[in-house]
């Protein structure tokens, strides 16, 4: 029988630990600060993580790694990505990619046969390991390649995809997918091949489900295994949202159309004794398609955080104001709710 692609929490909870604060996303912390983070993750029952060479260039991988092979690897699941090699560099900038102090490598576009082969192999030496659970074909969005966009959704089906499918039979590998933020190039590739993993970081969540209509459907049918990140937005929906304060979404300023939708989801937490994050990561979890949220956390106390949001009670009368004040779709599975 195949292995899942993840595991949930020893106490069931679907959460897992994305690895790109780990790699020094927009700020630093030392090789001690993320190994407790790891390991505060794992003592609470975290068995599913993932990570990316982008992610600090190759320090997230190296940090998962150093962390992980001291556990039975039977009882947890791994993931990374494909789609950008590393380079040694004896000087890179402070800064790479919204990266801080990385690891001295720069890096390169390259979804070619061999150089999807290259990313894995070089992946399993950083990590130490034989074998990852899951790979996912990074960013090949046209918000990433602007008009090359097409070049390289050819390329992963005519050589990206293939070279996956035989890294899987040589057992590198265990499952294959895409690690996107949009979900419209899931669709396309979904005309043309089968996928065993999806990644959609930001596309469905409290406050845009864009993927929605048409893809989440496709996901159910085709028995993809769906890992929700980005269920945040990149932190509007991760803290109390006020006016006065400023709100990021997909990583830049959010717009003001955002910013009133989450004020008045504030608003309908507020009358109803809600925290704001516990009823994003929740809906985020209330869809079929959804198997695991990975979050991306920088402390012990965030991890628990959003345990406890997971937890929270939450009455139906609160989604079923969202509903009435047009702030999420009637369609959209609310918990408690049969799909």
């Amino acid at each position: 029988m195949k292995t899942p692609a993840f595991l949930p929490c020893t106490d069931g909870a679907r959460l897992g630990l994305g690895g790109a604060p780990l790699g020094n996303l927009f700020e630093a912390m030392d090789d001690a600060q993320a190994r407790a983070v790891i390991d505060a993750a794992w003592a609470d029952g975290c068995r599913s993580f993932d990570t990316a060479p982008h992610y600090g260039h190759g320090l997230s991988e190296r940090r998962l790694g150093d962390a992980l092979r001291g556990h039975p690897r039977n009882t947890w699941r791994l993931s990374s990505k494909v789609g950008r090699l590393l380079t040694p560099q004896a000087q890179v900038p402070r800064e790479q990619h919204s990266y801080v102090n990385t690891l001295p490598f720069i890096q390169h576009w390259d979804f070619s046969a061999s150089g999807v082969r290259r990313s894995v192999e070089d992946s399993l030496q950083r990590l130490g390991m034989a074998q990852l659970d899951a790979v996912y074909i990074h960013d090949i969005d046209a918000a990433t390649h602007g008009p090359g966009a097409a070049s390289v959704l050819r390329q992963v089906l005519n050589e990206t995809l293939p070279e996956l499918t035989r890294l899987k039979h040589a057992g590198l590998i265990s499952h294959i997918g895409l690690g996107v933020n949009d979900h419209q190039i899931v669709e396309q590739v979904l005309r043309h091949a089968d996928l065993d993993v999806l990644m959609l970081a930001g596309r469905y969540t409290l406050l845009d489900q864009a993927a929605l209509p048409t893809l989440m459907p496709q996901l159910v049918k085709r028995q993809v295994a769906l890992a929700l990140g980005g269920v945040f937005n990149s932190g509007i929906l991760a803290t109390r949202v006020s006016a006065d304060r400023p709100m990021t979404f997909n990583y830049a300023p959010a717009a003001k159309a955002w910013v009133d939708k989450a004020l008045g989801m504030q608003a309908v937490c507020d009358q109803h004794g809600v925290s704001l994050p516990a009823a994003a990561l929740q809906f985020a979890l209330a869809h079929p398609a959804t198997q695991i949220v990975m979050l991306g956390v920088r402390s012990a106390a965030q991890w628990q955080a959003a345990r406890q949001a997971d937890r929270d009670v939450i009455p139906s009368d609160f989604w079923q104001q969202l509903r009435h004040e047009g702030l999420i779709p009637a369609e959209a599975p609310i918990p408690g709710e049969a799909a």
